[in-house]
Protein backbone atom coordinates (compact mmCIF):
# COMPACT_ATOMS: atom_id res chain seq x y z
CA UNK A 1 0.00 0.00 0.00
CA UNK A 2 1.58 3.39 -1.06
CA UNK A 3 1.35 6.50 0.71
CA UNK A 4 -1.22 9.63 -0.22
CA UNK A 5 1.13 11.62 -1.90
CA UNK A 6 0.11 15.34 -1.65
CA UNK A 7 -1.42 17.51 -4.72
CA UNK A 8 -0.89 20.78 -5.44
CA UNK A 9 1.48 22.88 -6.68
CA UNK A 10 5.02 22.42 -5.43
CA UNK A 11 4.24 24.96 -2.58
CA UNK A 12 1.69 23.48 -1.00
CA UNK A 13 3.21 19.87 -1.52
CA UNK A 14 6.51 21.72 0.71
CA UNK A 15 4.13 22.87 3.42
CA UNK A 16 2.47 19.04 3.52
CA UNK A 17 5.48 17.42 3.65
CA UNK A 18 6.65 19.58 5.76
CA UNK A 19 3.56 19.36 8.34
CA UNK A 20 3.36 22.96 8.19
CA UNK A 21 0.41 24.72 9.63
CA UNK A 22 -1.26 26.98 6.63
CA UNK A 23 -4.21 27.83 4.90
CA UNK A 24 -5.21 28.49 1.34
CA UNK A 25 -6.83 31.03 -0.27
CA UNK A 26 -7.51 30.83 -4.17
CA UNK A 27 -9.04 33.58 -5.80
CA UNK A 28 -9.88 34.59 -9.80
CA UNK A 29 -7.13 36.77 -10.84
CA UNK A 30 -8.10 39.24 -13.26
CA UNK A 31 -5.60 39.24 -15.91
CA UNK A 32 -6.68 42.56 -16.77
CA UNK A 33 -5.95 44.27 -13.14
CA UNK A 34 -3.16 46.98 -13.15
CA UNK A 35 -2.62 46.93 -9.67
CA UNK A 36 -0.25 44.11 -9.88
CA UNK A 37 -0.37 40.30 -8.56
CA UNK A 38 0.74 40.92 -5.10
CA UNK A 39 -1.80 44.19 -4.14
CA UNK A 40 -4.28 42.31 -6.52
CA UNK A 41 -4.15 39.03 -3.76
CA UNK A 42 -4.49 41.72 -0.78
CA UNK A 43 -7.38 43.39 -2.33
CA UNK A 44 -8.95 40.11 -3.28
CA UNK A 45 -8.30 39.03 -0.11
CA UNK A 46 -9.32 41.39 1.94
CA UNK A 47 -6.03 41.54 3.17
CA UNK A 48 -3.41 44.46 4.72
CA UNK A 49 -0.87 45.14 1.97
CA UNK A 50 2.00 45.02 4.94
CA UNK A 51 0.72 41.33 6.07
CA UNK A 52 1.04 40.15 1.84
CA UNK A 53 4.23 39.61 0.75
CA UNK A 54 5.68 39.26 -3.02
CA UNK A 55 8.45 37.40 -4.29
CA UNK A 56 11.26 38.82 -6.67
CA UNK A 57 13.90 36.96 -8.01
CA UNK A 58 17.40 38.79 -8.23
CA UNK A 59 21.38 38.41 -9.43
CA UNK A 60 23.85 38.89 -6.56
CA UNK A 61 27.30 38.94 -8.03
CA UNK A 62 25.55 36.71 -10.35
CA UNK A 63 23.77 34.20 -7.79
CA UNK A 64 19.97 34.08 -8.44
CA UNK A 65 18.64 34.78 -5.07
CA UNK A 66 15.19 35.09 -3.48
CA UNK A 67 14.10 38.35 -2.05
CA UNK A 68 10.39 38.31 -0.22
CA UNK A 69 8.91 42.12 1.12
CA UNK A 70 5.06 43.12 1.64
CA UNK A 71 3.47 44.01 -1.81
CA UNK A 72 2.89 47.51 -0.92
CA UNK A 73 6.92 47.90 -0.56
CA UNK A 74 9.62 47.58 -3.22
CA UNK A 75 12.92 46.00 -3.28
CA UNK A 76 15.97 47.61 -1.89
CA UNK A 77 18.66 45.70 -3.89
CA UNK A 78 21.65 47.16 -2.21
CA UNK A 79 20.12 46.11 1.55
CA UNK A 80 19.40 42.95 -1.05
CA UNK A 81 23.46 42.51 -2.00
CA UNK A 82 24.74 43.31 1.74
CA UNK A 83 22.20 40.77 3.49
CA UNK A 84 23.92 37.81 1.78
CA UNK A 85 27.19 39.23 1.48
CA UNK A 86 27.01 40.30 -1.47
CA UNK A 87 28.43 43.89 -4.10
CA UNK A 88 25.58 44.31 -7.04
CA UNK A 89 22.65 43.01 -7.37
CA UNK A 90 20.30 43.60 -10.15
CA UNK A 91 16.36 41.73 -10.70
CA UNK A 92 16.54 38.55 -12.62
CA UNK A 93 15.42 38.10 -15.74
CA UNK A 94 12.03 37.29 -15.91
CA UNK A 95 12.63 34.25 -17.99
CA UNK A 96 15.33 32.85 -16.11
CA UNK A 97 13.35 33.64 -12.78
CA UNK A 98 10.54 31.16 -14.08
CA UNK A 99 13.44 28.34 -15.31
CA UNK A 100 15.40 28.67 -12.01
CA UNK A 101 11.65 28.24 -9.76
CA UNK A 102 9.56 26.31 -12.09
CA UNK A 103 6.91 28.83 -11.69
CA UNK A 104 5.50 31.90 -13.62
CA UNK A 105 5.89 35.22 -12.88
CA UNK A 106 3.30 36.60 -10.67
CA UNK A 107 3.29 32.99 -8.69
CA UNK A 108 6.68 32.35 -8.02
CA UNK A 109 6.09 30.92 -4.32
CA UNK A 110 9.47 31.25 -2.20
CA UNK A 111 8.70 27.75 -1.36
CA UNK A 112 8.73 24.82 -3.23
CA UNK A 113 11.32 25.89 -5.95
CA UNK A 114 12.62 23.59 -8.47
CA UNK A 115 16.47 24.80 -7.18
CA UNK A 116 16.97 26.42 -3.57
CA UNK A 117 18.19 29.64 -4.05
CA UNK A 118 19.54 31.99 -1.18
CA UNK A 119 16.34 33.86 0.66
CA UNK A 120 16.25 37.25 2.28
CA UNK A 121 12.78 37.85 3.87
CA UNK A 122 11.91 41.76 5.12
CA UNK A 123 12.24 42.12 8.99
CA UNK A 124 8.41 42.94 8.81
CA UNK A 125 7.66 39.83 8.57
CA UNK A 126 7.84 39.48 12.19
CA UNK A 127 4.78 42.26 13.12
CA UNK A 128 2.30 39.44 11.94
CA UNK A 129 1.32 36.49 13.34
CA UNK A 130 0.45 35.05 9.86
CA UNK A 131 2.20 36.70 6.46
CA UNK A 132 1.07 35.36 3.09
CA UNK A 133 3.18 34.56 0.51
CA UNK A 134 2.03 33.15 -3.30
CA UNK A 135 0.78 29.42 -3.20
CA UNK A 136 3.07 29.00 -6.46
CA UNK A 137 0.28 30.21 -9.33
CA UNK A 138 -0.91 33.27 -10.21
CA UNK A 139 -4.61 33.85 -7.89
CA UNK A 140 -3.56 31.29 -5.31
CA UNK A 141 -1.43 32.39 -1.82
CA UNK A 142 -0.90 30.69 1.57
CA UNK A 143 -1.10 31.91 4.92
CA UNK A 144 2.02 31.05 7.22
CA UNK A 145 3.40 31.49 10.44
CA UNK A 146 6.80 33.62 9.97
CA UNK A 147 9.02 31.41 11.46
CA UNK A 148 7.83 28.70 10.13
CA UNK A 149 8.37 30.55 6.30
CA UNK A 150 11.77 31.49 7.49
CA UNK A 151 12.31 27.87 8.44
CA UNK A 152 11.25 26.60 5.03
CA UNK A 153 13.37 29.05 3.11
CA UNK A 154 16.24 28.86 5.21
CA UNK A 155 16.25 32.40 4.58
CA UNK A 156 18.01 35.49 6.16
CA UNK A 157 15.89 37.95 7.66
CA UNK A 158 16.89 41.55 6.73
CA UNK A 159 15.29 45.41 6.09
CA UNK A 160 15.67 44.71 2.58
CA UNK A 161 12.14 46.98 1.15
CA UNK A 162 11.54 50.53 0.88
CA UNK A 163 8.08 52.86 0.33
Amino acid sequence: MSKKQPVGTPALVALERAGVPHTVHPYDHDAGSDVGYGLEAAQVLGLEPEQVFKTLMASVDGTLTVAVVPVAGKLDLKALASAVGGKKAAMADPAAAERATGYVVGGISPLGQKTAHPTVLDETIWLFDTVYVSGGRRGLDVGLAPEDLVRLTDAVVADIARD
